[in-house]
């Protein structure tokens, strides 16, 4: 009783505590130390309690309280957000400045503001960047390329598309600074992005390629295992990409297209006159024009036509660019397990797959990865054993067993089924049957006893009872408010019986020893 008092007395206490106590939200998560340490002085300066969670990258206030710490802090510039940003210059004094200073406090904000954007990129939990933005010296041609530096701290891993958004969104936002000279290390040390190379033509093609072969790995894994099943499977794709961009032009001329350009025609006649004989004065004389029109017959005429026409013949330039990536042949290697199977003896049976069913799956491969013969692609379905056989294996029963094959819902639904029962059995028999045969066994047994047992049962007389014929079974069914006063008589009549049955033994076997003890007790009394 005392360690269920102390229980209780402990149980209500924790209750009551923690129902008083305050109900703590978070004020900031994910809070760098340097915000943590400024915060919690605040909240120390203000006297709110708080809780620390997460090594201090988490702080907990009352609820009640949150907005109002959050303006207030907000009011401060607290939290910073891991580094000095734009906010260095709110409270600068720029009459006592120098340009240095000036200088180093616009590096310091540039950097902190491209550390705060690139912390809000998914999976990058920290930033830290450093920009080299080297000034051009006076009569200088040549001027040194501002480059910068970038860690990061990430949840994972990055892919290729993220870190050249890192790399585009740190160009972007300094003056005069190119992708390719930005440098990305995560903090496990390793190289993201090499800043050192000129180009990265080389770069983003292996990272096409390699995307390109993931993503077809995985869909033809994905059609695969679904037919064989989970891990019993193995797929390997090698592609062929051709790196080199191409720049053709090419003209071509059609024939049958012609166009008249322009045409020009020329026109030329000549007449030439030739006389036989000597000129006399009787060709000139009156009657002599029959001679003048025979000599007029002899007269030569000619006539010269020229045409020019210009055609124009139709051109077609065409100028094809072929940039690098460009698939040349996919090949593709399909492992796939055979199928197992429980012998009479309880062991895995190796069983190989057949040929129609390898058939169907290159078929599905083939359709997957877009299979052109002309390209020379190539698809391998080869059906070998694996080196560790399954161990969930799981045999579907047949039979009248098929029957009793129950599910994990089913053993669930059975077991809750089976607490239910038990404990209606338990009430039953623990509180049901004890009410009951409480409330009946009065109005039963009375009136199938005789009269005169039920009436000395009924006054509580046992000894009548017991003379008229009573057992000790309706005896000792009394009703409850006179059967323990009854099982006490009954106790002790049996036990003077008992005495008096052993004294009078004592009696009959030694009669003289009896006398002379019954003679000492008179002298005794007397």
């Amino acid at each position: 009783m005392a360690g269920v008092a102390l229980a209780l007395i402990g149980f209500f206490a924790f209750i009551i505590l923690r129902m008083s106590a305050p109900q703590m939200s978070p004020l900031f998560t994910d809070l760098t130390f340097e915000d943590s340490v400024a915060v919690v002085k605040d909240l120390e300066r203000q006297t709110v309690p708080f809780e620390l969670r997460h090594d201090g990258a988490t702080i907990l206030v009352p609820r009640e309280q949150v907005p109002r710490l959050r303006m207030k802090l907000a009011e401060s510039g607290l939290p910073k957000g891991g580094g000095v940003g734009y906010e260095i210059f709110d409270k600068s004094d720029a009459l006592g400045a120098t340009t240095f200073v000036q200088n180093m406090n616009k590096l310091r904000a540039l950097e902190g503001e491209l550390a705060r954007t690139i912390r809000g990129i998914d999976r990058v939990s920290a930033a830290r960047v450093h920009l080299v933005l080297p000034e051009r010296p006076l009569f200088a041609r040549d001027r040194a390329e501002a480059s910068a530096s970038i860690v990061l701290k990430v949840r994972g891993q990055l892919e290729a598309s993220q870190v050249r958004a890192i790399r585009h969104l740190a160009a972007s936002a300094v003056n005069g600074l190119k992708p390719e000279r930005v440098s990305i290390v995560d903090e496990a040390g390793r190289l993201l992005a090499d800043g050192a190379n000129v180009g990265d033509t080389a770069g983003q093609a292996d990272e096409r390629q390699t995307a390109f072969e993931r993503r077809m790995r995985d869909q033809v894994e994905g059609i695969v295992s679904s037919i064989v099943g989970p891990g019993r499977a193995r797929v390997q794709v090698a592609a062929d990409f051709d790196v080199n961009r191409v720049t053709q032009t090419s003209d071509r001329y059609d024939p049958e297209g012609r166009v008249l350009r322009s045409s020009q025609t020329r026109e030329e006649s000549a007449a030439t006159d030739r006389q036989e004989g000597a000129v006399s004065v009787g060709n000139e004389l009156p009657g002599a024009n029959a001679q003048q029109q025979q000599q007029n017959a002899n007269r030569d005429q000619s006539k010269k036509t020229e045409e020019i026409v210009n055609y124009e013949i139709s051109r077609v330039t065409k100028t094809e660019v072929t940039e690098a990536g460009r698939v040349n042949r996919i090949s593709v290697a399909v492992l796939v397990d055979g199928v197992y199977a429980r012998d009479d003896k309880g062991e895995l049976a190796y069983q190989a797959r057949p040929q129609e069913e390898l058939d169907r799956i290159g078929a599905l491969v083939r359709s997957a990865i877009g299979f052109d013969q002309k390209r020379g692609d190539q698809v391998e379905i080869v059906n070998l054993r694996f080196a560790e056989a399954p161990t969930n294996i799981i045999t579907e029963p047949s039979g009248f067993m098929s029957i009793l094959h129950f599910t994990k819902d089913d053993i669930m639904r059975w077991s809750e089924l089976g607490v239910l029962a038990l404990l209606g059995i338990v009430v039953l028999m623990m509180v049901v049957r004890p009410l009951v045969r409480r409330a009946l066994l009065p109005d039963t047994m009375l009136p199938a006893l005789p009269p005169g047992i039920a009436t000395a049962i009924a006054a509580g007389d046992v000894q009548a009872a017991v003379e008229a014929g009573a057992t000790p079974e309706a005896i000792m069914g009394v009703p409850s408010s006179t059967s323990k006063m009854i099982d006490i008589a009954q106790v002790q009549g049996q036990v003077h019986a008992q005495s008096v049955q052993k004294v009078a033994e004592l009696v009959e076997k030694n009669p003289h020893e009896t006398v002379s003890i019954i003679r000492s007790w008179l002298h005794d009394a007397a």
